[in-house]
C-alpha cells in the first residue's frame, strides 16, 4: 500500500493499516496542521482534548499521524452543545479604601 493510498484509507473512515509504520509529527508539524498557538496545544493535550504526545529520546517529542486525524474526525462532527470556551479572564482589581 502507498502512502497515498493509505492516506486516502485513513481519511475515508476506513480502518488504516496497522501493520506499516506510523508517521510520526514533530510540534512545527502539528501545529502547522492545527490552528492554535503552542501554549495552546499543550494546555489542549494535559487537559486531554488533544491526542498525547510521545517522547521518542530525551528531548524529542512526536505525535502520530493518524491520531490527529482521529481529532480532526472528530472536531468536525456538530455538537450543538459545544460551548465556545471561557476566553481571558478579567482582570479584579483590589479596591482602594
Amino acid at each position: 500500500m502507498t502512502a497515498a493510498n493509505r492516506h486516502e484509507a485513513e481519511t475515508d473512515g476506513a480502518a488504516p493499516d496497522k501493520s506499516g509504520p506510523r508517521r510520526m509529527l514533530t510540534e512545527k508539524q502539528v501545529l502547522e496542521i492545527i490552528p492554535v498557538g503552542r501554549t495552546t496545544l499543550y494546555r489542549m493535550e494535559k487537559a486531554g482534548r488533544f491526542p498525547k504526545s510521545t517522547y521518542i529520546s530525551p528531548n524529542r517529542r512526536v505525535w502520530f499521524e493518524s491520531e490527529i486525524i482521529a481529532w480532526q474526525n472528530a472536531v468536525d462532527e456538530f455538537n450543538p452543545n459545544r460551548g465556545r470556551g471561557k476566553g481571558r479572564r478579567r482582570r479584579v482589581l483590589p479596591r482602594a479604601g
